[in-house]
């Protein structure tokens, strides 16, 4: 496997495939529009975010986002892992595991001595983040009224 900066038809796939990550990400929550991914990502790209993809031969397995983000408190810049995602033929093999571990190294040489990510509760990938150090540093609750 390998992971890498993708050219420029994969990251077309991996746009393409955006909606069906962040649908899952948010466990059904956030179904949105192809066009509303690309402009979300878009400007995430060009404030220097980028991803890094898991391939084999000419198989797209999955992918990380990441960049950096600003404390809305103290104002401290630290890196951020904006979607993580592996395609479910591939999951099961410690693929994600190997992405984030390339993804916090890259932002780690980016200059960042901290990384964060949000992750919806019930989301499978806690466990994942939680095995490679995550903790929880904020919790937002909601309440149906």
């Amino acid at each position: 496997m390998e992971i890498r900066k993708p050219n420029y038809l994969e990251y077309k796939k991996v746009l393409s495939l955006s909606p069906k990550a962040l649908f899952d990400g948010t466990l059904g929550e956030a179904k949105p529009t192809d066009e509303k991914v690309k402009q979300l990502i878009e400007r995430l790209l060009q404030k220097g975010s980028y991803y890094l993809i898991a391939t084999e031969g000419d198989n797209l397995m999955g992918w990380i986002l990441i960049g950096t983000s600003k404390d809305q408190f103290t104002e401290k810049i630290y890196g951020f892992i904006y979607e993580l995602f592996v395609l479910e033929e591939f999951r099961g093999n410690g693929i994600s595991k190997q992405i984030m571990k390339t993804g916090i190294e890259h932002l780690k040489q980016d200059g960042y001595s901290e990384v964060r990510l949000s992750v919806y509760a019930g989301n499978q990938a806690l466990k994942l983040y939680e095995k490679l150090g995550f903790k929880n540093r904020i919790i937002t609750m909601s309440m149906q009224i």
